[in-house]
């Protein structure tokens, strides 16, 4: 199955408290002006940025899923919200945006990049001076977060130190990381623990 066959039934309970969560600790960690413009990386249905963009100017919202982005769209006019603009667009292909921000973020979406460097080289280039990039993901962990998953192919998290260097070698400064959710899933019965990390770093 893909993103798209997921878009339909994304919106569960648990992901729409998780990602209030979420958007509550990003923006409480960076300074945001009114006037600031933002990109969500991989933003799915939108759950994250639906608790923000009264904090922007405006948010631009990028997935590769066409389903997810069909539904994002679906929900910007039923609660017509004018300063939510969202794109579909796969990083694959290297795309190219003319426009640059002021903060940057993305939730539960670098574990799936198999690249990692790529894509922070892409924010960095994004990003105006001195602006935020704030990423949230999981943990490391052993690979039991995605076991109902076969084809999933991407990291078993993050390993905060390494994600940081990799920040640090791409330009980012006054870096800074910090787990601050708790959860568990269950799977086949299973009850799997697993954390999600803040990073935020400036250009």
């Amino acid at each position: 199955m893909s993103f798209d066959d997921y878009a339909k039934n994304w919106d569960t309970e648990k992901r729409i408290n998780r990602a209030k969560i979420i958007a509550n600790e990003i923006s409480k960690s960076i300074d945001i002006d009114k006037n600031s413009s933002a990109m969500e990386f991989g933003c799915g249905t939108g759950l994250v940025s639906f608790n923000l963009y009264n904090k922007f100017k405006k948010i631009t919202l990028i997935d590769s899923s066409k389903g997810m982005i069909e539904i994002l769209n679906s929900k910007i006019d039923k609660y017509k919200i004018n300063n939510m603009v969202a794109k579909h667009l796969d990083i694959s292909n290297q795309f190219f945006l003319d426009i640059k921000f002021d903060v940057i973020y993305s939730s539960m979406v670098l574990h799936h990049v198999y690249d990692t460097e790529e894509i922070l080289k892409m924010f960095y280039e994004l990003l105006n001076k001195d602006g935020y990039l704030c990423i949230v993901d999981l943990d490391e962990e052993d690979g039991s977060f995605h076991k109902k998953y076969p084809e999933f192919d991407g990291h078993n998290g993050f390993n905060q130190d390494k994600l940081k260097s990799t920040l640090l070698n791409t330009g980012f400064n006054n870096i800074e990381s910090y787990t601050f959710f708790y959860d568990e899933k269950v799977i086949d019965g299973e009850r799997i623990k697993y954390s999600l990390f803040m990073m935020k770093a400036r250009k």
